[in-house]
């Protein structure tokens, strides 16, 4: 699992990850590859979609507040490094969004290293990192006639605090139908494209004759509190940063979705960047009843009047969630405990999520599984974790889910060809004890067959690597049994055969096998002579051989036709399976009195072969029958357990489920129309994005208004 990026920490998450029903994954990093860039610009009220701007075509002043505010308002441990060799790419240091936002300053061809040494770390007043709460950063600088204080983070946030734009002729006021414009034609639109949006803003606090947009102070300002300094901004510019989905992702996504693992995103950014990136992902379509909520609409929908998480609420609104944005902490712990508490499935769902800071801790730890972010995640976050992810990258959690149902799988083969070789053994040791009052497989074989056979066999079928067919099943769920009714007629199908040939070889053995009646074995059900005999040798021989034959087939556990799908790429099967027959050989051969063995001729080892090969034949006619239900808690995923996502990736539909306007609408939206693909940062031109992006915004946000009306009774017939 560490050569597939993942470091677990502790092992049972191995195996709990491989019934994993739901996955809440954090967007940047995860699911982008966190390599951003500056693609769209709105500066002096002019939204740039495809070019940057040149500096010569900016307002001198609002060009300066501009480059000084993303230099000083970062941290000065994030750099970006031009490229070694001619064509390659920029090295980003740091703080992936810092390192876009440098990037922008270096494509204007400024430097953003100048202003730092004008204003060294050390001479900063005060700085307010960025976290949950405030959705920005904030750093106050000394200037000639005052402070002044640089924003910048979540652009509707900042233009919500704004009460001034930078224009070509100065500050201008904003009033609240300019801000909805702003957002609707701004922000949505670069949101709508896939894009993260960030605001960059400032305020001066001046000491004599202070203008419109800036405040009059004394020379103490009160810098604990953030109130004063954060309300009031003017707005600098707004620009969009470009982080493309892993090309890998979308593909993982469906995987999982065929595996029966539900994937949820749960971001800190706008619903609009946030929604757009779940399509291209394929978490998110919007003419499948999914909803995609922001921070306050879910806290609305799950809480009761006193502000307590309502449970029955939660059950109404998670299994259609599939996109949480602007999410705080709390919230990513509120929905895993809501969904691991849910009474809705029949088998508890198995919840896995991700995180990287310190206050994901919680979630990661009430999480049945819980993954860190090797590369960008803190100390706290992969104390918490059960497993790290080295190379912080969605698959890798895919490859977990794999990996842990190998495990699983592993386990039951052994058990499927353990509990065989027992129950042939203990039968035959009681029968025979009945019949003619002594076992023909002495101790030292039967220490042979459990201690040293069994061990072996466990390590051949704990050696399969996983295959992709393993994510072509639903999880068991956390009731199964591990043995599952497969199994047990697996058991009991190949013990009979054994058990009946063991007593034919033992009652008429000497009958129709040539050589086999050297000495009287036993008379009138008396044991006449007991020195070692090739009739009690050819018993044990071909219950072991029959055995090993039957170790290919506990291979499979589902009925499986060809038992030998993979076999040549297990090399220690293999391997381990010709070291037992030859060992087997040795004992029989020259075991003599030490293994109470007497050498067996060809046509002996040939009539052994015949009954091995014959456990090949019986499982074949085994995996013919049909298989009873033995278990209860079999989960049937065909009755609500969960929602059917390869249904809807197939554009299949229970008939019960009648499409709405909106959703034919949405269908209409985003079909392919020759060639063309769903508008994005990545597959589309900005003449695209602008046309059809709008249109998305619109089409979603009536759907999910539609969505939230659909009660839980409704939501349950459309699970069946």
């Amino acid at each position: 699992m560490l050569k597939d990026h993942n470091l677990v920490r502790h092992l049972d998450a191995c195996e709990t990850m491989g019934n994993a029903t739901c996955i809440c994954s954090d967007k940047t990093g995860t699911l982008t590859t966190n390599r951003m860039t500056v693609v769209q610009s709105w500066i002096n009220e002019k939204h740039r979609l495809d070019k940057h701007p040149e500096w010569e075509e900016l307002d001198p002043r609002t060009r300066y507040l501009m480059v000084e505010c993303i230099s000083i308002n970062s941290g000065y441990n994030s750099g970006v490094l031009e490229p070694s060799q001619p064509g390659g790419q920029r090295s980003q240091i740091g703080n992936k969004t810092e390192c876009a936002l440098l990037g922008f300053v270096l494509d204007l061809k400024q430097n953003y290293e100048e202003f730092r040494k004008r204003n060294p770390e050390e001479s900063l007043v005060k700085v307010y990192t960025f976290n949950s709460e405030r959705k920005s950063m904030m750093t106050v600088i000394k200037i000639d006639r005052g402070y002044r204080v640089y924003a910048k983070g979540a652009s509707e946030i900042l233009l919500a605090r704004s009460n001034f734009i930078l224009g070509v002729k100065g500050p201008k006021r904003l009033n609240a139908e300019q801000r909805d414009d702003i957002t609707k034609n701004v922000i949505e639109k670069m949101a709508a494209a896939g894009l993260r949006t960030i605001g960059l803003a400032y305020k001066d606090f001046i000491t004599d004759h202070p203008a419109e947009n800036e405040v009059p102070c004394q020379e103490n300002v009160d810098w604990d509190n953030e109130q004063i300094l954060r309300e009031g901004l003017t707005m600098i510019a707004i620009v969009g940063i470009q982080d493309p989905v892993r090309a890998e992702v979308p593909e993982a996504i469906l995987r999982c979705q065929r595996a029966g693992i539900t994937v949820r995103m749960v971001t800190g950014d706008n619903i609009n960047t946030a929604r757009s990136i779940a399509i291209a992902c394929g978490i998110y379509r919007p003419n499948a009843n999914f909803l995609a909520l922001e921070s306050c609409e879910f806290n609305q929908m799950i809480r009761d009047n006193k502000g307590n998480v309502d449970q029955k609420k939660l059950d109404d609104v998670w299994p259609r969630l599939r996109v949480l944005a602007r999410a705080q902490p709390t919230d990513k712990y509120v929905l895993v405990k809501g969904i691991i508490d849910s009474k809705i499935p029949k088998n508890r769902e198995v919840v896995a999520v991700t995180g990287d800071g310190t206050n994901d801790a919680p979630a990661l730890k009430k999480a049945d599984v819980g993954f860190a972010m090797g590369i960008a995640g803190t100390d706290v976050s992969k104390e918490a974790a059960d497993i790290i992810l080295t190379d912080d990258n969605f698959t890798s959690i895919v490859k977990a889910v794999v990996w842990g149902r190998n495990v699983y799988d592993s386990i039951a083969k052994f058990l499927q060809f353990q509990l065989t070789v027992n129950v042939v053994a203990v039968v035959m040791a009681f029968l025979s004890a009945c019949i003619i009052n002594v076992s023909p497989l002495k101790a030292i074989q039967m220490l042979w067959v459990n201690l040293l056979m069994d061990s072996f066999a466990s390590l051949a079928l704990a050696t399969e690597k996983p295959t992709e067919e393993l994510l072509k099943r639903n999880p068991y769920g956390r009731t199964k049994s591990i043995i599952s009714a497969e199994m047990i007629k697996n058991i009991i199908g190949h013990a009979l055969y054994q058990i009946v040939v063991l007593m034919i070889l033992l009652f008429a053995g000497e009958f129709f096998i040539p050589r086999l009646n050297d000495s009287v074995v036993y008379k009138d059900n008396q044991l006449e002579k007991s020195q070692i005999t090739r009739h009690f040798t050819m018993i044990f021989n071909c219950f072991v051989v029959m055995t090993l034959f039957n170790e290919i087939n506990s291979r499979k556990l589902h009925g499986e036709a060809n038992i030998f799908e993979g076999i040549t790429k297990n090399s220690t099967f293999c391997i381990v399976w010709v070291l037992t027959f030859i060992s087997q050989v040795i004992i029989v051969q020259v075991g003599d009195v030490f293994f109470q063995t007497s050498p067996l001729d060809y046509r002996h080892w040939i009539i052994c072969f015949i009954f091995g090969l014959g456990e090949l034949i019986w499982g074949q006619l085994i995996s013919m029958i049909p298989t009873p239900n033995f278990s209860r808690d079999e989960p049937d995923y065909n009755e609500g357990n969960m929602i059917p996502e390869v249904a809807i990736e197939m554009n299949e539909e229970p008939s019960s489920h009648k499409k709405s306007r909106i959703v034919k609408q949405m269908e209409t939206a985003f079909s392919p129309a020759g060639d063309s693909e769903h508008p994005s940062a990545i597959t589309a031109n900005a003449s695209q994005r602008e046309v059809l992006s709008s249109k998305l915004v619109r089409l979603s946000k009536q759907k999910e208004l539609e969505s939230t009306l659909i009660s839980q009774k409704e939501f349950m017939q459309f699970r069946i």
